[in-house]
């Protein structure tokens, strides 16, 4: 398991000034600049922290696979699909899909677009050059502040990147996506059960301790 490094203690930083800056502001840049995984990121070439969390949930469920055809929605700044160029190899096909302009991922195709238009859903189809292998979403809503709202935008939006899955995954695929904890996504649950083999949940090590995400795991796509 990839484990962010235990001789932190004694190394916190403080911001030098904090003048212009918002309290939430501050307590964003504090928490940056005390994170081991955003040190371990800049270190090892990753764009985002988040890059861990896709490898430390692949350490688990061993999700890529060299030469698999591989989907990342909502996929800036690029970190899980760095990782997953890395893991599925030069026989492999990664496409990165985001809303906003993106930097070039060596090894992925990276498009711009909105995953619920069909036309974007044919152009990623088109860049693997047939069906996927896994859909994976780290996927956010802005959040609001009030968790009860914000968990149900998660999970709607947690609903629109399963919907896609089902369209464009290969049988035997597999589907990831990020979700907060609680109960509002029963229905959700229920349709991964019925049309996967295996549904699980996971808490990786690099989310932060303070934060509610839980990533969903189904894997054995029935088609």
């Amino acid at each position: 398991m990839t484990k962010a490094p235990s001789n932190t203690r004694g190394l916190y930083q403080r911001l030098r000034t904090a003048e212009g800056r918002s309290t939430a502001s501050q307590r964003w840049l504090t928490r940056q600049l005390n994170d081991p995984y955003v040190r371990m990121a800049k270190e090892a070439g990753w764009r985002s922290r988040a890059a861990f969390k896709l490898i430390q949930l692949d350490e688990k469920f061993h999700l890529l696979k060299p030469g698999m055809r591989v989907v990342d929605l909502g996929a800036a700044p690029g970190g899980w699909t760095q990782v997953a160029v890395a893991r599925v190899g030069e026989r492999g096909k990664v496409v990165g899909l985001d809303l906003l302009e993106m930097d070039p991922v060596p090894g992925a195709t990276i498009l711009q677009g909105d995953f619920q238009e069909e036309a974007d859903e044919r152009r990623v189809l088109e860049a693997l050059d047939g069906q996927a292998d896994l859909v994976m979403s780290d996927m956010a809503p802005n959040t609001t502040g009030h968790a009860a709202t914000d968990h149900l935008r998660i999970v709607a939006l947690g609903e629109l990147a399963l919907d896609f899955a089902l369209r464009v995954l290969a049988p035997g695929g597999a589907f990831a996506t990020k979700l907060f904890q609680g109960g509002a996504q029963t229905e959700m649950q229920v349709t991964m059960k019925n049309r996967f083999a295996q549904v699980r949940h996971a808490k990786p090590e690099a989310s932060r301790k303070d934060s509610s995400e839980l990533y969903v795991v189904a894997t054995g796509f029935k088609g």
